[in-house]
Parts: structure tokens; sequence; C-alpha cells
């Protein structure tokens, strides 16, 4: 089974600076979708950035776009998301997602997720 584990989660101050970093583990063939999203309680998952068509194009929510910044490193299949600027309202359970292949079929999996608290 493929397993994604994200980390670099914590309580930061508003304008700080954190970066989340998402390992995936299993046997992964090829990966063609990678992103990052935000849970809150009460609220549905939302996107907050993520790298399609093949990981060639990336796309940002209005709401983080100037300030995150998410990247791969295809040899270790790993994601991260550089968040500068911090705001109270980014706050949440970052959890990441990627659309893998393995062997003969491809499957979405999700992470646990790492929690993102900002103090205004």
């Amino acid at each position: 089974q493929v397993q994604l584990v994200e980390s670099g989660g914590g309580l930061v101050q508003a304008g700080q600076s954190l970066r989340l970093s998402c390992t995936a583990s299993g046997p992964i063939w090829d990966i063609n979708y990678m992103g990052w999203y935000r849970q809150t309680p009460g609220k549905d998952r939302e996107l907050v950035a993520e790298i399609t068509s093949g990981l060639t194009s990336t796309n940002y929510a209005d709401s983080v776009k100037g300030r995150f910044t998410i990247s791969k490193d295809n040899a270790k299949f790993a994601l991260y998301l550089q968040m500068d600027s911090l705001k109270p309202e980014d706050t949440g359970n970052y959890i990441c997602n990627y659309n893998v292949k393995m062997r003969t079929y491809w499957r979405s999996v999700w992470g646990q997720g790492t929690q993102v608290t900002v103090s205004s």
C-alpha cells in the first residue's frame, strides 16, 4: 500500500513561515497529480495548491497566491509547501494528496495531515 506522511506543521505567529513536507512510501510506478488541501472544523476540505497536468502545471487558491509555493522532488516522490507571511486564517490541518499508479491501476491517496496554527 502507498502511504503519505506529512510533517512540518506547528504553531507560529502571523507573518512567520513554515515549510510542509509530504513523503511517500510503497510501490509507486508513477504520479500524475500532487496537491495540498486544508481541513478546518465545520468546513469542507479546500484546495490550497496543486501540481497537475502530469506534474507540469501549478494552481493556487486565491487566498494563498503570492505567499505559498508548492514544489516537488521527483526522485523522492516528495511534495513541499513553503508558506510565507502566514495569517491566522491559514490555520488548519494540511493534508497532501497524490494520484498514483500502482503497477496496473491508478489510485488517489491521502495523508493524515499536519496541523498548522497561526496566532495573531
